[in-house]
């Protein structure tokens, strides 16, 4: 596979420059780091990068649709993505889907820049991304939709132990540094007949700009306020020390090589070799999973203010509901409210009417272990989509 030289683009980026002239004012640099990865992993280019049964679907096929689209961000959402990129082409195999797995905040920024058609982030836009994203999508903006709920998981590297129990203030310690060892007597009143090793603790942070880093110390910001001091945040606060790894899989990866080390990342991410944490709510301790997952976003409620169909989601992560788990997050397709390309309007609204259907919520779930949307979401995530139009 040729790879470009560092400051040239790829051809696919070449390409989005004449649907997105905002591309001509970012360094190539910039451009070929958040297009130009992720399209050299799809395929550089090849009319069907999924291979043989994409072509045999498109010979059979009668979809009229065809073309590219491109997006980024939530590497959360990454497991997810790839299967949707993988059912929306044997039903539509004349269409490229290309998603650049970089981070939400870099996701965020791409579409914002202009430079993708959507983004995919674990956290929904700012006022102030709104306000911005009035210039690349038009007076309305572009608008968040709820599509992959999954919950984070509090995954750890201790030999022989696969589960240990946690509540928040106890998880706050830890990633805060007050707490340093295992053998802590907070973890040991939590968990009085495992047995904790006298090994180092390593706590591990993401180093990007990310949506699960915001939905974790937004759950320690609600749930344990006295030991967490710190305000909800994308980045990871400053002046704590923790090693820090790029993306879910980076923290992962790390973790895993590192006995003793503890981190936060994605549950369809964490290696089944790693133990995982069970979370104190009310008086039981809930293990993770994606049925737990959507138990907690039932309990959820939109954003005040924001555009009528705009589902930006205000998690309760005090919750007592039987069963939740709310260490979770919300990831969501974020796309301009109006195009003003006719077929990147009728490729994004196909792709999201995909992404929300009950087929694409499955495979989801089936590839990403994540929790199918309610019922009542989905079709509210359905109208969204319909609502994107055509603008002048």
């Amino acid at each position: 596979m040729h790879r470009p030289q560092e400051d040239s683009l790829p051809h696919q980026a070449h390409q989005s420059m004449a649907t997105f002239p905002v591309l001509r004012a970012l360094p190539k640099r910039r451009i070929a780091m958040m297009l130009g990865l992720g399209l050299l992993l799809t395929g550089c280019g090849a009319d069907y990068p999924l291979g043989e049964a994409q072509r045999q679907a498109a010979e059979n096929n009668t979809s009229h649709l065809s073309g590219t689209l491109t997006g980024g961000g939530s590497s959360a959402q990454n497991s997810a993505m790839n299967a949707w990129i993988g059912g929306f082409a044997t039903l539509n195999p004349k269409v490229q889907v290309q998603y650049a797995s970089v981070g939400s905040g870099a996701g965020r920024a791409g579409l914002l820049a202009g430079a993708t058609q959507f983004a995919g982030s674990d956290a929904y836009l700012k006022e102030s991304e709104v306000a911005r994203s009035q210039q690349t999508c038009g007076p309305e903006g572009a608008i968040n939709i709820p599509v992959y709920i999954s919950p984070i998981s509090i995954a750890f590297n201790l030999p022989g132990i696969k589960e240990l129990d946690f509540d928040a203030a106890t998880i706050a310690k830890i990633f805060s540094g007050t707490i340093t060892s295992w053998q802590d007597p907070a973890i040991k009143a939590l968990n009085p007949d495992a047995a904790l090793p006298d090994v180092p603790m390593t706590v591990v942070a993401r180093s990007d700009d990310s949506g699960t880093t915001e939905n974790f110390t937004d759950y320690l910001h609600a749930a344990a306020p006295e030991a967490w001091t710190h305000d909800p945040s994308g980045s990871w606060p400053g002046g704590l020390g923790t090693e820090q790894a790029q993306g879910n899989s980076g923290v992962v990866t790390t973790v895993a090589r590192t006995a003793g080390a503890v981190t936060y990342a994605d549950d369809s991410l964490v290696d089944a070799t790693l133990g995982k944490g069970t979370l104190k709510v009310g008086e039981s301790f809930v293990p993770v999973s994606g049925k737990a997952a959507a138990i907690a976003v039932s309990a959820s409620h939109r954003v005040p203010g924001r555009h009528g169909n705009d589902i930006a989601l205000e998690l309760d992560r005090t919750t007592t509901k039987p069963g939740a788990y709310p260490l979770v997050l919300v990831s969501y397709f974020i796309v301009c409210s109006g195009y003003t390309d006719a077929n990147s309007l009728e490729l994004v609204k196909a792709f999201g009417h995909y992404i929300v259907s009950d087929k694409g919520q499955k495979v989801a779930a089936d590839s990403a272990k994540s929790a199918p949307m309610p019922r009542d979401l989905a079709a509210e995530a359905a109208a969204a989509i319909d609502s994107i139009t055509l603008r002048q």
